[in-house]
């Protein structure tokens, strides 16, 4: 029986060791911390349960796959709660947007474009019937396959060119709507996934029509408890995970992957072997004794990677049955404030700010009568932006703070039970993650075109990876499709 060894039980790894393990692979999985589920895992504090995983789920079919294989139902296993409204959007002059959730998201939203822009709402139309064709042709997984070759791109070429994936996000959606405020609450998804709305390919656009078909997800318990509940389902397949035990090296001999030692001590040979890690560190660190593993780190170090992310958790007294499990709170720019993160690599004073309540949909995560938050902006990486983040930490902390209070809480500080934050300084002390990045590689029209990382490794035969640094790229739905991609490619060579 062929035997794999999948690195890192994040999402993309999780995902990717359930099918290799349902599908007859004999599987291990490890883990450097103490639980699975990667950013998303559990971080208890006061009574709350916080995580950083996704605010919560569009897409369920993906999951549900994974029980599929073995015949089971993931509804067994997880409860789900719908998020509605899905999410509000908000500008400091008080306007906003609410994207409602349900059998009437469709409706609700076109009313809320004839009220906010009556004069798009022809153009919004045109925008879902574009959206409609180019997922029916493909568009969302030509954006998730990998590697790029010239002949797939030539046979894509007609499909790409009908729908414009040429065009940058913000730029198709500019294309069918004027209101600026409805172009941005469309576009600001591509920058929740770690990508440039100006840049990223119009493909990134398709967000907007997936949420309004699917609705919005919240597992009970959490993410971290999602994450804990994949781990479950993957050792009742019979599976091995292993926790708390660093990946020290990746031996090589000749052309493959043929042994995974950990800090521990621990060390077993395998068939294939899979890295759900940061790519620069599985180079760098993981194949420091195979002289392609620092050459190739070398290369990537020179790509464009995605921005970082600053994260503010905090616990408050009383509940806010106001405040929506998602929102996003715009400031008066968009455009430049985009310029400054993505090229000019500078830290402004305003920010797009993704609030998360997830409490108002799922109180169990917070002690009764309290309420939990996490309240995310997007900062340029490490390397564009090398800043003493343990220095700026608190006053971009206390920003945000004053932000909210502003606009949505006045008295947050007299209500502040516990508060902690992250920084890309953190995401690459804790998840070995190149320049601080929370996504992998940036989205650029060219990296999307010409993946800095293949679906394996050009030399090492038997090297996959998954997760934000493959194909295509971050986000939830993205480190699931990368792991079903490299999971496909990985049985059928093992048949």
């Amino acid at each position: 029986m062929t035997r794999a060894c999948v690195i890192g039980a994040g999402f993309a790894g999780l995902a990717l060791a359930i099918r290799l393990q349902g599908s007859g692979v004999e599987t291990v999985l490890i883990e450097a911390r103490d639980a699975s589920g990667g950013r998303a895992g559990p971080r208890e504090r006061a009574g709350f349960r916080f995580d950083a995983g996704p605010s919560a789920i569009s897409d369920r079919a993906e999951l549900s796959e994974l029980w599929q294989l073995s015949g089971s139902d993931i509804d067994n296993d997880v409860t789900w709660l719908p998020v509605a409204p899905m999410r509000r959007y908000s500008w400091p002059d008080g306007s906003h947007i609410d994207m409602a959730g349900g059998e009437a998201a469709e409706a609700a939203m076109r009313s809320e474009v004839a009220r906010i822009a009556p004069d798009d709402a022809a153009g919004y139309e045109e925008f879902l019937r574009w959206s409609d064709q180019a997922r029916r042709d493909g568009g969302v997984p030509w954006l998730g396959n990998a590697p790029r070759e010239l002949a797939s791109i030539a046979r894509a070429a007609p499909m790409l060119a009908r729908h414009q994936a040429w065009r940058s996000a913000y730029g198709i959606i500019a294309a069918y709507v004027k209101n600026e405020k409805l172009r941005e609450a469309i576009a600001v998804s591509a920058l929740a996934a770690g990508a440039n709305p100006f840049a990223a390919s119009a493909f990134h656009a398709l967000t907007h029509r997936q949420e309004l078909s699917s609705g919005r997800f919240w597992p009970k318990g959490g993410m971290a408890k999602l994450a804990a509940t994949m781990a479950k389902h993957f050792t009742k397949l019979g599976g091995r995970l292993v926790l708390r035990d660093p990946v020290l090296h990746i031996h090589t001999l000749g052309d493959r992957a043929s042994e995974v030692e950990c800090v521990s001590g621990w060390r077993e040979r395998f068939d294939t072997v899979a890295s759900s890690a940061d790519a620069v560190h599985t180079y760098r660190d993981l194949l420091a004794s195979n002289p392609r593993g620092p050459d190739v780190a070398r290369q990537l170090r020179r790509r464009r990677f995605a921005p970082g992310q600053f994260t503010v958790f905090f616990g408050l007294h009383g509940g806010w049955p106001g405040i929506p499990h998602e929102s996003v709170l715009f400031p008066m720019r968009f455009k430049p404030l985009m310029k400054d993160i993505f090229e000019h690599g500078v830290l402004p004073r305003d920010f797009v700010m993704f609030l998360e309540h997830p409490t108002v949909t799922d109180p169990s995560l917070a002690p009764r009568g309290k309420s939990l938050f996490r309240a995310t902006i997007t900062v340029a990486n490490q390397a564009r932006l090398p800043i003493d983040w343990e220095q700026a930490g608190p006053l971009i902390e206390r920003r945000i703070l004053d932000e909210i209070g502003r606009r949505l809480i006045p008295d947050i500080d007299d209500r502040i039970v516990v508060k902690f934050h992250t920084t890309p300084r953190d995401m690459a002390l804790d998840f070995n993650a190149w320049a601080g990045s929370a996504s992998g590689f940036e989205a650029s029209p060219a990296q999307c075109l010409w993946p800095p990382l293949g679906q394996r490794d050009a030399r090492l035969h038997n090297l996959w990876f998954a997760g934000s640094n493959a194909q295509p790229g971050g986000g939830f739905a993205g480190a699931l499709a990368s792991a079903r991609s490299a999971a496909r490619r990985m049985i059928e060579e093992a048949r």
